[in-house]
């Protein structure tokens, strides 16, 4: 077969299929292009486009052309739902010559229709997020985090509320049969517990507030306006929680609980903690909030007395509704979900918002965050304004107007074109079970089937913060696992009744069959070039529809072109 020709397999990626060529896709419809001024009537798009327009011309920079109606399709789908679109949702839109077709894609994507899509992605992205993808954590349930994540995505509730249910949770963080008390957000904190919640502290500001503060917890930072003494008065807010470790049998669990803090010097009244200095000095802290503001001294949660005396705080509460309170959860928020669209956000790293670190479009940075508080920190209605600017509707080809617009060389990114990306592990994975119309299961049942799958490619770091990475980034395993994993080896099958046999039994002529593949993978046809080359395999193969198509499939799927986001 020639396809097992390791020789053949280069050839045909290199003549057959290169899509993405120095940044520019070789898509050959035009469809719809989207004009200057067009912002769908929506304030929050026209203010995006106005501040990012203003900014190419502080900096002398022309933009790219529009982006056709496949390439935005293809990177709607995979940005919004976490995969490419199936062939007739592709073809769908593209015939759809009405001028509100965009904004109506959006809308139907982020509604009823797609919900269970919707959740399941960004169940995949937050569980990263607040998790990671490192499966071998004991002190974290994946199923649990994820069962909490669905839901709240489901149902949209708003990103504030999302934010104190997984900072203030209590209960079991794994959904024990027979034992009551699960609270799926409470995967957040329940690994983040050891050494007096130095990871807690760390990363709740770093994911709500945009701050990197865990350089702080043994000395000031050097850079930057950070002191060791504001790391544990932050610190101080989870000092009343404990994660309990509990099991029955083989089953293993973490309940979160909240109690009663004596102070590390036995005085509840004013329950404080100590740190050392770097000289070997021991300083005291009170839990203070990043901002300065100070809550009570005391240790004890809420309670009354006989006397019917109310008395006592929740830390966690407090300091949930002291985010809540800060213009910080908005910006962080709208900083991260720009950089999840557009491939960088307006600093750089996306959850780095300190002094030290200002953003590339601060008007539009504030501007957003505002706005997205008077909707209620609806992230839906965020999502819409920034699938529908202008920048996101760019073409990725740079134009001679945008050549110094690189932030991969380090320059500030000023959004003049779409930066090509490669998409993330669980994109590419739902992307091949989609365009080869492969049975998927469903539920946590296909979580675990991804979980197996994504491990390949997981790397534990070991650190303080609990950093993982992954290998998913063009390196060996990735491409051994696309030229022969299994994953690939099903996808570029010819067994009765699977995609390629379809294709292949379809009264169509050939060059039809070859489109069926390109826009199933790529959202477009193929190029000139790359039908002859197909007419070539077709020769080579003696007329054999089947085996040819094989061949050209795989190629496709292991083009830059379709493991890129363009």
């Amino acid at each position: 077969m020639l396809r097992q020709n390791q020789a053949w397999q280069a050839w045909l990626v290199r003549l057959g299929c290169i899509g993405v060529v120095a940044g520019a896709c070789l898509a050959i419809e035009e469809g719809h292009l989207l004009a200057a001024d067009e912002h769908f009537g929506i304030p929050q798009v026209k203010f995006i486009n106005e501040q990012v327009t203003s900014g190419w011309s502080d900096a002398g920079l022309q933009p790219s052309a529009a982006a056709t109606d496949g390439e935005w399709c293809r990177r709607l789908y995979l940005d919004v739902i976490g995969r490419v679109p199936k062939a007739k949702e592709l073809q769908d839109f593209i015939v759809d010559s009405s001028p509100t077709k965009r904004p109506e894609a959006a809308s139907r994507l982020l509604g009823e229709s797609y919900e269970d899509d919707y959740a399941r992605h960004w169940t995949d992205v937050w569980t990263t997020i607040l998790i990671g993808r490192d499966v071998a954590n004991q002190e974290v349930n994946r199923a649990g985090m994820r069962q909490y994540l669905r839901r709240s995505f489901s149902k949209n509730i708003p990103y504030d509320q999302f934010m104190e249910e997984l900072v203030t949770a209590t209960g079991l963080n794994a959904n024990m049969r027979g034992v009551e008390g699960f609270n799926g957000a409470t995967n957040f904190l329940s690994g983040k517990m050891e050494e007096n919640g130095a990871q807690a502290t760390a990363k709740t500001a770093q994911v709500f507030l945009g701050l990197q503060v865990q350089c702080t917890q043994c000395h000031n930072h050097p850079f930057n306006k950070g002191k060791q003494n504001q790391f544990w008065e932050f610190n101080a807010f989870f000092r009343q929680s404990r994660a309990l470790k509990k099991s029955a049998g083989d089953l293993r669990w973490v309940e979160m609980v909240n109690e009663d803090l004596a102070g590390e010097g036995g005085n509840p009244e004013e329950a404080e903690l100590y740190y050392e200095l770097r000289n070997g000095l021991m300083k005291v802290a009170f839990p203070v909030f990043v901002d300065g503001t100070e809550i009570s001294k005391n240790g004890y949660l809420p309670g009354k007395m006989a006397d019917g005396t109310e008395y006592g705080i929740n830390r966690r509460l407090e300091v949930a509704q002291l985010i809540k309170a800060s213009p910080l959860l908005s910006k962080a928020i709208v900083n991260r979900m720009w950089g999840q669209f557009l491939g960088y956000g307006f600093t750089k790293p996306v959850d780095d918002l300190g002094e030290h670190n200002p953003p590339t479009h601060p008007e539009l940075l504030d501007g957003l965050a505002e706005q997205f508080r008077e909707q209620s920190y609806d992230i839906k209605e965020l999502v819409k304004w920034i699938v529908l600017s202008k920048p996101y509707a760019l073409s990725s080809k740079a134009s001679k107007g945008n050549t110094k617009d690189d932030p991969s060389l380090g320059e500030k990114p000023r959004f003049s074109h779409f930066y090509l990306r490669q998409m993330q592990a669980e994109q590419l994975y739902e992307s091949l079970l989609t365009a080869t119309e492969a049975d998927q299961a469903q539920g946590e049942a296909a979580a675990k089937k991804k979980d197996e799958w994504l491990k390949q490619f997981v790397i534990a770091f070991g650190t303080d913060e609990g950093d993982d990475s992954t290998t998913f980034n063009g390196s060996i395993p990735q491409v051994l696992m696309m030229f022969n994993g299994d994953l690939v080896k099903n996808a570029t099958a010819t067994g009765k009744g699977g995609f390629l046999d379809k294709v292949a039994s379809a009264g169509a002529k050939n060059p039809a069959k070859i489109d069926a593949l390109y826009m199933a993978a790529l959202a477009r046809k193929p190029s000139v070039k790359e039908l002859d080359v197909a007419n070539l395999l077709m020769n080579a193969r003696k007329g054999d529809a089947a085996a040819a198509l094989q061949d050209v499939w795989w190629a496709v799927l292991n083009s830059n072109e379709f493991i890129i986001n363009h």
